[in-house]
């Protein structure tokens, strides 16, 4: 019921409405409220003179919400008449609703009448706080709307269900919590006490003994107040006037305004409505029912979401891992490359300085002793070995100029690295949006209301989640053999509803379905048990 406590609270003191009046826009309002909230109007508005002026108008007449600037969401804050130049503006105020609402434009009069009873101030308008339709009063004032009864007994039972729990009346030091009330003696009993001082014998045992909320109800309520007619105060409502669809009484159909209106007995417009509203609140509870059905669904799409964000990131940090594993294999397959281009270019470069080492040992101890031999001063020995000396200074000259003191080697190294293509991927690595051209139905729900046996026969029926934007092109339902063997088709077709018959009796049976169309199938639905009716 908590969820009810909006409803019965008044929008412009946020409490509990006291003493609540009906406006003609069906909402409600405190009759002290409504009275702080009144604003008065020029002479030229009134209904006096209006009448006067001879327009027809309704006790109740809306005023244009060009005439009157009560309320805009563009001011800065303040409302005025707008007719009526003089008349100060009035800042606004919210209730702890958030809705504003309007103060009158000057304080009224001190008075020790009850706000029913106050006078109010001449031409009066009211404006309702949360549809902001305003309206000009009457003579009757605030008095001419009807109180609503039901709202006020409604109140009642949502507070008394909400109170602390009662205590026994016989309990001598700690009262304990009580149990049970007697509605003869008018008092509240724990176990121990209601044992000790009123067993259930003898002329105590004709008592009534009630729960504790039920006994606070009945000695707390009193007799149910008949609302009486707003026109004719003495008179009760006995009669319902359908074409202004409100209770009227015997005089307003003698010499009212409804004396040419089609009514019908109270009693029985009473039923009806009663009815249509059932009615009504039967779709609205299957609406409340889609919706609870509806957020469980958003619930564990939000505990599947996080899951899978795991899952993918997971599979996002593994894919790049083995992008960067790739990488590194093949950094060290190139860096291998270097290391036997750089080898093989030390190993032709040292080849070179030993064999130009070697030849230049020799040309330097041939020039040494070539030089010892010029030093000689006997011709004859000097002529004998100067050719020979000769052509060897001429041969080792010409091995010297072939190519021997040029670098066989550079050192520079013949590789470049091409990454730009490389890179250029890794700028491009996006992720791809798979759309799935045809997704598969959502999973169907079984409606455990309507799923029965009878005798040896099975009734099942489901239906698609709610707000499911995926068609199925129909279903397959499935049971088990009874023994919890395996499941075997029983239905394929596009209708929700199956009847099965050839069961085996006093058998249990396992029911699931699932939803198929041309992109594939849906996981099935949760299991039904189903018990057949024992054999004849």
């Amino acid at each position: 019921m908590e969820e009810m406590e909006e409803e019965l609270k008044c929008p412009v003191c946020g409490s509990f409405y006291r003493e609540p009046i009906i406006l003609p826009c069906s909402h409600n309002l405190c009759q002290a409220c409504a009275r702080n909230i009144l604003v008065q109007t020029p002479e030229s508005e009134s209904p006096q003179s209006r009448r006067a002026s001879g327009s027809g108008v309704s006790d109740y007449d809306y005023l244009d919400l060009d005439k009157m600037s009560l309320y805009s969401e563009a001011d800065s804050g303040y409302g005025s008449y707008g007719g009526f130049a003089s008349a100060p503006t009035t800042p606004c105020q919210k209730s702890p609703n958030g809705v504003r609402v309007f103060p009158p434009a000057m304080p009224p009069p001190p008075t020790h009448l009850s706000p029913a009873l106050a006078p109010v101030p001449r031409n009066s308008c009211i404006t309702c706080p949360q549809c902001h339709r305003s309206l000009i009063l009457d003579d009757r004032g605030l008095r001419g709307f009807p109180k609503n009864r039901v709202l006020e007994g409604v109140i009642d039972r949502y507070q008394q269900s909400k109170a602390a729990a009662l205590k026994c009346q016989l309990c001598e030091k700690a009262p304990k919590e009580a149990t049970v009330m007697c509605e003869q003696c008018d008092v509240f009993y724990c176990d121990p006490c209601r044992l000790r001082c009123h067993p259930p014998r003898g002329p105590l045992a004709k008592h009534r003994l009630v729960p504790p909320a039920q006994g606070r109800v009945s000695r707390r309520l009193s007799p149910r107040k008949v609302s009486t007619c707003t026109d004719h105060e003495l008179e009760n409502h006995s009669m319902y006037c359908v074409q202004c669809k409100m209770p009227v009484c015997y005089q307003c159909l003698e010499e009212g305004k409804h004396s040419s209106h089609e009514v019908k007995a109270l009693g029985a417009m009473w039923k009806l409505h009663k009815s249509q509203l059932s009615q009504a609140l039967n779709g609205l509870s299957d609406r409340a029912k889609e919706a609870k059905e509806f957020l469980v669904q958003l619930r564990t799409m939000v505990q599947q979401i996080q899951e899978n964000s795991v899952e993918f990131e997971a599979c996002l940090v593994a894919q790049c891992d083995a992008l960067i594993d790739a990488l590194n294999r093949r950094k060290a397959q190139l860096l291998a490359r270097v290391n036997k281009e750089h080898e093989h270019k030390l190993k032709v470069v040292r080849d070179q300085i030993s064999h130009c080492t070697v030849k230049l040992r020799q040309t330097t101890g041939l020039m040494e002793y070539c030089l010892e031999v010029i030093k000689e001063n006997d011709p004859s020995g000097f002529l004998q070995i100067s050719d020979a000396l000769i052509r060897r200074v001429h041969l080792t000259e010409d091995q010297w100029g072939k190519g021997t003191l040029t670098p066989r080697m550079t050192t520079d190294f013949d590789l470049s690295l091409d990454n730009s293509p490389l890179l250029q991927s890794i700028h491009q690595l996006d992720f791809v949006q798979v759309k799935a051209s045809s997704p598969v139905p959502a999973t169907p729900i079984l409606q455990l209301e309507e799923c029965c046996t009878h005798n040896n026969s099975a009734t099942l029926s489901w239906k698609q989640p709610p707000l499911s934007t995926i068609a199925a092109d129909g279903y397959i339902l499935e049971l088990d053999d009874g023994s919890g063997g395996q499941f075997r088709e029983v239905y394929v077709g596009k209708e929700t509803m199956c009847t099965v018959d050839g069961l085996h009796f006093n058998s249990t049976y396992n029911a699931r379905v699932k939803a198929f169309n041309k992109t594939g199938v849906s996981p099935y639905s949760k299991t039904l048990v189903l018990q057949t009716s024992e054999g004849r």
